[in-house]
């Protein structure tokens, strides 16, 4: 069931890039580098990893990030890219089943804030402002259709 949550900021450490729509998979499996250039830093993780939609573009692509929150902000370098998620309201649901759900997920997470009249803080497409946190471990969940995936879009 969808509500609204209070959040407070949220540094993060993600790699970025622009990707097409088929190659969503392809990039996440570069969660590793993330991994990796954290360990390599003794930065520890303080959530699940997340995907972060900034523009979603047909003909372009996405511009997407693939992260983990972290407890204070970070220089970035090269495709590494640090942030801070702002604090504020956010309309959340949890999908529970394969990612591949996730679509219909969001159209009903949207629908449910319309008919609450809620509005959004993005600018553009709010299809482009979603965060997926997928908060089942694929090493203690293995099937994809268990996993439970945290859908959060900024409100005004």
């Amino acid at each position: 069931m969808p509500e609204i949550v209070e959040l407070a900021e949220r540094p993060y450490v993600a790699l970025r890039g622009t990707v097409p729509m088929d190659g969503i998979s392809a990039f996440a499996d570069r969660m590793h580098e993330v991994i990796g250039w954290l360990a390599a830093r003794e930065i520890a993780p303080n959530d699940a990893p997340f995907f972060r939609y900034e523009q979603i573009d047909m003909d372009a692509g996405l511009v997407m990030e693939i992260g983990f929150p972290v407890d204070d902000v970070h220089a970035g370098e090269g495709e590494i890219v640090t942030g801070v998620l702002p604090a504020g309201r956010y309309a959340t649901a949890t999908h529970h089943g394969h990612p591949e759900g996730l679509m219909n997920a969001t159209r009903e997470l949207l629908e449910w804030a319309e008919a609450e009249g809620l509005e959004w803080d993005v600018d553009g497409d709010k299809w482009a402002s979603r965060l997926e946190i997928y908060r089942s471990d694929p090493r203690e969940v293995p099937d994809m259709a268990d996993w439970d995936t945290e859908l959060q879009f900024k409100l005004k």
